[in-house]
């Protein structure tokens, strides 16, 4: 009965089932609505999340793998459609207040989802046994090699909210 949402593009062996009405990177809040309070207030909630100079690394290079691949990191930044994430599990008109019970950092994940599953109870292997998107981004050298101090500035001007949520730093 689990809600299992499409992964775009398809990744082998990812199923999706009982997802009419829902959607992948749907809104917590939007999730509550659908469901009702009492039975969200029954769940565990997490979501995870990222540097926001590697999400914008990895949002850029799957944009330029999928759409255009002449695609500039410079003309990514100028076109402004960067992957903000905190409305996402924060109450709407409230971006403060996070309504989901955890944040698992994407950084940490697979320790944080072995913790996680060790909690309540489900085997896991310290594999999600699937690497979406992992093939797009080629170069491989830290964030802190790639961006220019202006690119820096400026994704941390327009992830200023997250990072202040979570602390990240360049």
């Amino acid at each position: 009965m689990d809600v299992i949402t499409p992964i775009i593009l398809h990744v082998k062996p990812h199923s999706a089932r009982n997802y009419a009405g829902y959607y992948n990177h749907i809104e917590a809040h939007a999730i509550r609505d659908k469901i009702g309070t009492d039975t969200w207030n029954s769940y565990l909630k997490f979501c995870v999340e990222r540097n926001p100079w590697e999400k914008t690394l990895s949002h850029y290079y799957m944009k330029k793998f999928t759409e255009d691949p002449s695609l500039t990191l410079n003309r990514y930044l100028a076109q402004g459609q960067f992957p903000v994430n905190f409305q996402k599990y924060t109450e709407p008109g409230n971006p403060k207040k996070i309504i989901v019970n955890r944040v698992l950092y994407y950084e940490n994940l697979m320790k944080q989802l072995t913790q996680l599953f060790q909690e309540l109870g489900i085997p896991f292997k310290d594999s999600l046994g699937v690497n979406a998107k992992s093939e797009y981004r080629k170069d491989r050298r830290p964030y802190a090699e790639i961006y220019a101090s202006k690119q820096a500035r400026l994704i941390g001007e327009v992830f200023a909210h997250e990072i202040s949520l979570h602390g990240y730093k360049f």
